[in-house]
């Protein structure tokens, strides 16, 4: 049954209106055959929302024909046109608007979402020329994460998965209150108060042992300190003495120590072996150790730290203070040389400690020790020399692999068979005739000095907090602390001293001479490395109390002299070179164009 339709009457000033009955109009002509004769409605209404328009005429039955098929969905109706805010049930009334909030379809609510993010992008944030502390804040924050903001977020996620992989190897052990757990949290807390250290133009080292320090003296905390493993503790510092050793061995250039001029030669070694004898001396009377253990800390404070002095004499150089006499290249070469020695006497002496058996066989040991530990150093090294071969691919990669590997066994092995003295000297042997080989032409690789650089890096956080964590502030013996403190100034004086007078034959006025003094003072690597090796061995083979206490006083001594000088040190030499030493000219060769 056909539907029917009332006739409007529509009144409108839009040409959609007149395009519609131009459309309409058309289709008088056509065939209506296959459509059904419309009925006439009588009654019409006006639905006019622009009442002082002129009306439309009334349309002819033909004209209300309906339309074709083809063009029934071509545009709005009539109706449709006219229907937006009115009612088409009641006559004339306009229906009221609608609110905002009324209208608030999912579409909308979607680009109100998209507009609130738009707001975080960093695409539509852009930092002006010289922005506020404020603006860098806000722009430190907008997404995707980037910068500082985005480092700590990566590596949140990395902590956070290696934690969950740890969980689901070790058990209990990665689970708060145990081993690897307590672990961790001590080396993140080192990383990030070392990175605080550095923001403080002070030496990261320094925030690293704080941390250490703190994490075994406040209360609370100290539990996670004492739920760590020593043996895992050893190990672990264990393998930065390694990375220590063969980085001052590949240090060591053979051409290079032939052309040096004797002044070299004697600032690395006079001043350590000074600033031993003395505090051994020192330490032999007020802190009343025996020889042994007096001479083993006298070459344990001795040494120089590398990692104070190193980037402090490398950033002066880049400024062009110094560079003309050549005052930082000759510090950090005499640097190798200095911690050598001290490592060398160290671990002879550690031998002597605790060798067991008669008289000649203690005095023929350590001698015996050096030899056997030479001698693996120059088998393992030339080794090297013809393995990897010339053609492998990623060469450097290997030579830093089959160093690391076989150092490590010099070390752990020597331990294991007795010959502890024995291991530090095969590792500064072999590294030393290593890079010998590795220095001809054609065997160049500088990477393996960079992977070394990289792996020292990732260690040292973690050898400085666990060395300061063997310090419990609570049970510490305050005449150990006064008498160090004192033994430790003697040591210096006579250093500094001795670092003055014998670098008088060269041609450096008294400024520069004692600026050199005075970046010879700074301790730390070498202090961290083998500072508990004593308290290491003493545990490990249940010595008794009282070589536990005389290891304890070593490693307060040793803690003593990096906290006392790595600053302090670091400080000076920032502050004193670009004020005692000369800076070199550059002079533009376009000048007198």
């Amino acid at each position: 049954m056909p539907h029917k339709k009332g006739q409007q009457e529509v009144t409108t000033h839009k040409p959609t209106g007149l395009l519609l009955l131009t459309s309409l109009s058309k289709h008088q002509t056509s065939s209506t055959a296959s459509f059904p004769e419309p009925i006439e409605c009588t009654k019409f209404r006006t639905l006019s929302r622009y009442p002082d328009s002129p009306t439309t005429p009334d349309p002819t039955p033909a004209q209300r024909t309906r339309p074709h098929h083809n063009e029934a969905h071509k545009g709005p109706t009539i109706i449709e046109e006219i229907s937006n805010g009115w009612d088409k049930e009641r006559d004339g009334k306009q229906l009221p608007e609608r609110s905002e909030d009324s209208r608030a379809t999912p579409a909308h609510k979607v680009l109100s979402l998209c507009q609130c993010c738009k707001a975080v992008l960093r695409s539509h944030h852009h930092l002006p020329e010289h922005p506020t502390l404020a603006q860098r804040l806000k722009y430190y924050f907008t997404c995707p994460p980037h910068g500082k903001v985005g480092d700590c977020l990566m590596w949140l996620v990395i902590g956070f998965a290696i934690w969950g992989s740890l969980i689901a190897l070790t058990g209990d052990s990665a689970l708060p209150g145990g081993n690897l757990f307590s672990l961790v949290v001590l080396y993140v807390l080192a990383v990030v108060v070392g990175a605080a250290a550095s923001l403080a133009d002070l030496p990261p080292l320094l925030g690293s042992l704080l941390v250490g320090i703190l994490y075994r003296s406040i209360p609370g905390i100290n539990i996670l300190a004492r739920n760590i493993d020593r043996s895992w503790a050893t190990a672990l510092k264990t393998l930065p003495l390694i990375i220590i050793l063969t980085r001052a061995g590949l240090g060591l250039d053979a051409v290079a120590l032939k052309t040096l001029s004797f002044t070299v030669l004697r600032l690395s070694l006079l001043p350590v072996l000074v600033e031993s004898a003395t505090t051994s001396i020192a330490s032999k009377f007020f802190l009343d150790l025996p020889w042994g253990w007096s001479l083993m800390l006298g070459f344990i404070v001795g040494a120089v730290s590398p990692a104070v002095v190193v980037p402090g004499l490398l950033k002066l150089s880049m400024e062009g203070y110094g560079v003309e006499k050549g005052i930082p290249t000759l510090v950090i070469a005499a640097a190798s040389v200095d911690n050598v020695l001290a490592i060398s006497g160290a671990s002879i002496m550690l031998g002597v400690i605790f060798s067991e058996g008669s008289l000649v066989w203690t005095i023929l040991k350590s001698p015996a020790q050096m030899f056997l530990g030479v001698i693996y150093g120059i088998a393992c090294g030339l080794l090297c020399w013809i393995l990897p071969y010339h053609e492998k691919m990623n060469r450097a990669t290997y030579k830093f692999i089959l160093v690391f590997c076989l150092g490590a066994l010099g070390v752990l092995g020597s331990r294991e068979v007795g010959l502890a003295s024995a291991g530090p000297l095969s590792i500064l042997t072999l590294a030393f005739v290593a890079g010998m080989g590795w220095r001809r032409p054609g065997c160049e690789d500088p990477e393996v000095s960079v992977y070394y650089r990289m792996v020292w890096n990732v260690f040292e956080p973690m050898l400085y907090a666990l060395i300061g964590a063997e310090i419990d502030v609570a049970s510490i013996d305050t005449g150990t602390v006064g008498w160090g403190l004192l033994t430790l100034l003697l040591g210096l004086t006579l250093r500094v001293t001795t670092s003055f007078l014998v670098v008088m034959g060269a041609s450096f006025t008294i400024w520069e001479r004692l600026f050199i003094a005075i970046a010879w003072l700074p301790k730390a690597t070498v202090q961290a490395a083998i500072g508990s090796q004593a308290l290491d061995y003493v545990r490990e083979h249940q010595g008794d109390a009282v070589d536990v206490t005389r290891g304890q006083q070593v490693v307060t001594i040793a803690v003593l002299s990096i906290l006392a000088t790595a600053p302090i040190g670091a400080a000076i030499i920032k502050i004193t070179g670009p004020r005692f030493l000369e800076k070199k000219i550059v002079v533009n060769p376009e000048a007198n164009v």
